[in-house]
């Protein structure tokens, strides 16, 4: 799993317009939130996403970037988007590779049933592509308001 002071692990994704976003575009011009989470239009992943779009103009102004990334297609990112209202930038990763690279793919049991599935985290990284805050196996109420708190305080 990364920690904080590791290099942020590139990678090329699609949006929910099929755009192409690379974390390296942003290096030396925004810090980079980067949350992962379980599946378009769930209960939680739903609540994580209006909220980290509820607060995307404070982020904003910190010169601060949110992308959401799951496994989910462009398509079903893009229905679950304008279901909600949701504003931030939705990652599709329909391989894994990012959620490889970021330790979020691990083994999850429910109901006594082993399965593999992303835990969701999430990623602080400064504009000099280094994280800042790596955290695993969040909730997703209030979530946001956290990780703004983390981008306040960063030098």
């Amino acid at each position: 799993m990364l920690k904080a002071g590791d290099k942020a692990p590139d990678f090329s994704l699609p949006d929910a317009d099929m755009n192409l976003i690379e974390l390296k575009a942003f290096k030396g011009k925004q810090n980079v939130v980067l949350y992962f989470y379980v599946r378009d239009d769930t209960p939680g992943c739903t609540a994580e996403s209006i909220e980290f779009s509820e607060l995307e103009s404070d982020f904003a102004k910190l010169d601060t970037v949110v992308l959401g990334i799951s496994r989910d297609d462009c398509i079903s990112h893009g229905v679950f988007r304008d279901k909600h209202g949701i504003t931030v930038r939705l990652l599709a990763d329909k391989e894994g590779e990012a959620c490889e690279a970021y330790g979020v793919w691990q083994e999850k049991e429910k109901d006594g049933v082993k399965r593999m599935g992303i835990v969701r985290s999430t990623f602080v990284i400064d504009k000099k592509g280094v994280i800042r805050h790596a955290l695993y196996g969040v909730q997703s109420k209030g979530h946001a308001g956290e990780i703004l708190q983390l981008v306040k305080e960063m030098k």
